[in-house]
């Protein structure tokens, strides 16, 4: 038996197709009655959305035909994930480069033929760069569910959608827990852009698409096992400063939670290290040693005001000293010719800080900066307790300075490498001169036999003159290495 044949669209509704618009629903009242006649009409009666989303109508003359709202992807989706063929990770880092069409609903005596279709066509047109304007990243693919007891998927086959299977029938019901509700429903995937899943996996995203990576919140991946490790080491020998009644956070795991947050790049202060706290898993929060709570028996994690009272009080002489010998029980003792020094201001701490690492990012060493002052007496102090014998100390222009350079160089045996910025132009215009109006001598010595090396025209400002006792280098800072200024400690 053959398909029957498809009737011809009247004029009426030709004219409803070709005039058909599209329309973003940006107003709180449009949004309103958005959620409101999908609650009256879609068969779920619900329109809530989670997490990014946008909301559009399809419009004839100023009438709305049929909405569709789109919001954030769903966590965990097998099929969709091996469709596109990246690993956890990469996933939890690049959802949001994917949304998911949740609503999709033709209003009561609206149902023209293909007008779903073609309401599918423009919005998907339009919809990676709404996302962009409205959440500064585009899409790169949408996904959406289709309940096959009720509908067969046709308007997203014919909109060149792809249909990859079934749901394993599980909703999220919260944080950590889900729901069994034997109703599996079709999943439904479309690539925004060419090659979309090649993309998605790849070691790097495209430059468009990299600031979301870049944004994506640090989570603690380290095993039971790893933080067991430094587990061992703090409970023995930090000292506890608080009432034994109050410890449902005992300070080694608190310490240990901080250094793992640290080291995936939370930087930000109590507020930014409670969000990253949160994304423990349970056997994780158990390795920390942390407490159960009493109702409902799993175990918590500590939030702003318990990192704001314990960082203001640990002794951090002995959380440095301890936290270098477990690195060096690891690692083996640091070889490195290194020194890189940078501060950091905890946004939501109220602390600057400055560190020192080796050029293979082990940590050498931190001293916060005492009230009123700035990170370069606090650089100073830090390098003092350093062994910079055959080193080379990079630091950012802010440490350009006369007395730090002769610390590292006449104090201390090491060498530097300091950047001189545009915002120092005394230096740099000294700079310019040595290296391009006088000629290089390997010796020290000016290229003009008739000229004393002592008779140079003097740096001024901040720049650095040649000290007593010491051979004039060509960058015009003593001891400074030849090749001129470097780049911030980051680039070097």
């Amino acid at each position: 038996m053959g398909k029957p044949k498809r009737r011809p669209l009247s004029a009426d509704e030709q004219e409803v197709l070709k005039h058909l618009q599209v329309r973003l629903l940006t107003s709180d009242q449009e949004t309103k009655r958005c959620d409101e006649l999908i609650r009256e009409h879609h068969y779920l009666h619900d329109a809530t959305l989670v997490g990014e989303r946008l909301r559009y109508a399809a419009t004839y003359k100023g009438r709305w035909l049929a909405l569709a709202t789109w919001s954030g992807a769903v966590f965990h989706l097998q099929d969709r994930d091996e469709f596109i063929g990246w690993d956890a990770e990469q996933c939890r880092r690049r959802r949001p480069l994917l949304a998911n069409n949740s609503r999709l609903l033709v209003l009561p005596d609206c149902h023209y033929p293909n007008l779903v279709s073609r309401f599918m066509k423009l919005m998907l047109g339009r919809l990676s760069q709404d996302w962009l304007e409205r959440w500064s990243h585009p899409l790169a693919l949408v996904e959406s569910f289709v309940d096959p007891q009720l509908y067969q998927g046709t308007a997203y086959k014919v909109s060149g959608w792809s249909h990859l299977g079934k749901t394993a029938g599980w909703q999220r019901d919260a944080a950590d827990f889900y729901l069994k509700h034997d109703a599996p429903k079709q999943i439904w995937v479309r690539e925004l852009v060419k090659h979309a899943r090649v993309k998605l996996r790849a070691a790097q995203l495209p430059p468009a698409w990299a600031g979301v990576e870049a944004q994506s919140r640090p989570r603690c991946r380290e095993t039971v096992k790893q933080i067991g490790s430094l587990m061992e080491t703090l409970r023995q020998e930090l000292p506890e400063f608080r009432r034994a009644e109050a410890l449902a956070y005992p300070i080694a795991g608190l310490m240990c939670l901080t250094v793992m947050a640290m080291a995936t790049g939370v930087r930000q202060g109590p507020d930014d290290l409670a969000k990253f706290a949160d994304t423990c898993s349970q056997a994780q929060l158990r390795a920390l040693r942390f407490r159960r709570d009493k109702h409902t028996h799993r175990y918590r994690c500590p939030g702003k005001t318990t990192f704001t009272r314990v960082l203001a009080k640990v002794d951090a002489a002995v959380l440095e000293r301890l936290l270098l010998g477990w690195q060096n029980r690891l690692t083996g003792p640091v070889q490195d010719s290194l020194v890189i020094v940078d501060g950091k201001k905890m946004r939501h701490g109220g602390v600057e800080m400055v560190n020192a690492v080796n050029g293979h990012g082990q940590y050498l060493g931190g001293v916060i900066t005492a009230t009123k002052s700035n990170e370069i007496p606090a650089a100073r102090q830090l390098l003092r307790r350093l062994d910079l014998i055959g080193k080379t100390v990079l630091a950012d222009a802010l440490h350009t300075q006369v007395e730090t350079a002769q610390q590292i160089l006449f104090d201390q045996g090491g060498n530097y490498l300091l950047t001189a910025k545009a915002n120092q132009p005394t230096l740099r215009k000294t700079l310019e001169s040595l290296f391009a109006q006088q000629g290089f001598s390997p010796s020290g010595q000016p290229a003009s036999t008739g000229a004393a090396a002592r008779a140079q025209p003097g740096p001024a400002g901040d720049s650095l003159p040649p000290s007593a006792g010491s051979h004039p280098q060509p960058s015009g800072l003593s001891g400074g290495a030849p090749g001129g200024p470097a780049g911030n400690s980051g680039q070097a």
